[in-house]
């Protein structure tokens, strides 16, 4: 039997002969329209590795099962029917990916992850109707705030809350709520860049507000505020620099004493916490980073943050803090146009419920932060024993370090072991974009001249997939050169 599958393995095409057996079919032509040769060489491998799997099963069926005579005609036929089948689907914008960089929080790849319970209860609320607007008690119109507000108030001691669709639009709304063609006060300390090239600035003025600047790039003095108040002041505005530190000659005020000269001038003052966490890092081993309750205790006005950062949920902007002001941003108009989707709003709700049952370890973000050393090690270690046994490969462990990205503890590196490989033949830079380009792209990181994989960030079953998608790097390589 073994030797039957051995026959039948050897008779699987390289991914070049497949092209020229292919090359001036009209119907394979027609199929591939713009889909391009790099693309048609993809899904060529997809379908070959899908043979290697055919064949290898326990029990063969036809066509996998017929005389050696006639399974050459018969692969080639099914080869063909394949690439047509998968040239005929509509091609996904999004798709799944591995993420073997160590980066937890990968602002290109989606950020959070969702725990997996909070991803059931989206697919439930996503396949049924809900109770999303309705109040099934008195049978009126509800609000969709409703339903993680308490959430939110019992978790960080706020009075309310709303949520609207991310952390720059929950900066828009309250600009737009309370400063509307007014000046608000902010350090040029803090005047941040986020993702995308947004900066603080900008998203002001789309609020409406006008920005005052005060003290320097490293220092701001109480004094700055205080001297800056005009009829006109609405706002004063504490930016968290989550994604970059200022170090050396610097002096920011304390916040404490901003929120009293607010009191002082009757002048709201709203915290941007950006990347707001429940949880304080320092049982992990990371620097102090304010959490979200902190902020509420010492009295901001208002707090925003984001969902799919440190909080481990889905994208969306969270505003809580006094009662009159939230009531204000409710009845705003522009509230519906930044609203939060349902199922947004359902895995909110799923990973606010996480935290409020005392459950943060089930959260991937605070998980892959909570992997110990030795763990990773283990990790690291069990995959390099699967890919050594890949004679196109060089491998090792080595020590190194992840990020936890999303603008969060920018200056931390995170301990962590990984595993580095080498190609016996081609560069590091042939072998991570073949990886990259796969059915499912695999993501690593290039240094000294290894590729590395980081175990941190993989999940379950991704170590096969990568197996998989190695088998052939040497026969990849050389088909990718030669076409």
């Amino acid at each position: 039997m073994v030797n039957e599958i051995y026959q039948r393995l050897r008779r699987i095409p390289a991914v070049h002969e497949v092209l020229a057996e292919l090359a001036g079919d009209d119907e394979i032509e027609l199929a591939a329209g713009k889909a391009g040769r790099q693309q048609l060489i993809n899904i060529i491998r997809q379908v070959l590795q899908k043979a290697r799997k055919n064949i290898s099963a326990a029990e063969l069926a036809e066509p996998w099962n017929l005389p050696l005579e006639e399974f050459s005609a018969e692969l080639s036929a099914w080869i063909k029917n394949e690439i047509i089948n998968i040239l005929k689907k509509p091609v996904a914008g999004l798709r799944p990916l591995i993420n073997a960089t160590g980066v937890i929080l990968h602002t290109n790849c989606g950020r959070a992850l969702l725990a997996p319970g909070v991803a059931e209860f989206v697919r439930e609320e996503a396949c049924r109707y809900s109770n999303l607007e309705f109040d099934v008690q008195t049978g009126e119109r509800g609000s969709r705030y409703d339903h993680v507000e308490k959430l939110l108030t019992d978790l960080t001691g706020a009075e309310a809350a709303v949520v609207v669709n991310n952390n720059a639009a929950a900066v828009l709304l309250v600009m737009n709520a309370f400063a509307a063609n007014k000046e608000v006060i902010v350090s040029r300390g803090e005047l941040v860049e986020v993702g995308g090239s947004f900066r603080i600035p900008e998203i002001l003025k789309a609020g409406g507000a006008r920005l005052v600047e005060v003290g320097a790039t490293n220092k701001t003095w109480l004094k700055d505020y205080e001297t800056a108040i005009t009829s006109d002041t609405a706002i004063f505005l504490k930016v968290h620099t989550s994604n970059y530190k200022i170090e050396g000659f610097t002096h920011s005020v304390p916040e404490k004493e901003l929120i009293d000269l607010g009191q002082k001038w009757k002048l709201p003052v709203v915290k941007d916490l950006g990347s707001g966490t429940f949880c304080d890092g320092a049982a992990l081993g990371l620097p102090a980073e304010p959490t979200v309750a902190d902020s509420i205790k010492i009295g901001f006005s208002l707090v925003t943050f984001s969902g799919d950062k440190l909080l481990g949920g889905p994208q969306a902007g969270i505003i809580i803090g006094k009662r009159e002001l939230v009531a204000d941003l409710r009845s705003s108009q522009l509230l519906r146009a930044l609203r939060i989707d349902k199922l947004s709003l359902a895995a909110l709700e799923a990973t606010l419920r996480i935290y409020q049952q005392g459950n943060s370890g089930e959260i991937p973000v605070w998980k892959m932060l909570g992997f110990s050393e030795e763990e990773l090690k283990n990790k690291a270690e069990s995959l390099e024993r699967i890919l050594e046994k890949n004679p196109g490969l060089i491998t090792e462990i080595q020590p190194s370090f992840s990020r936890v990205g999303g603008g969060a503890w920018p200056t931390v590196k995170l301990p962590t072991w990984v595993c580095a490989i080498r190609p016996r033949n081609g560069s590091v830079y042939d072998l991570e974009r073949f990886l990259r380009i796969g059915g499912v792209p695999i993501l690593t990181r290039i240094h000294k001249d290894w590729v590395l994989f980081d175990p941190r960030t993989l999940l379950e079953n991704e170590a096969a997939e990568i197996m998989e998608r190695l088998t052939d790097w040497d026969r990849g390589f050389a088909e990718t050169n030669s076409s």
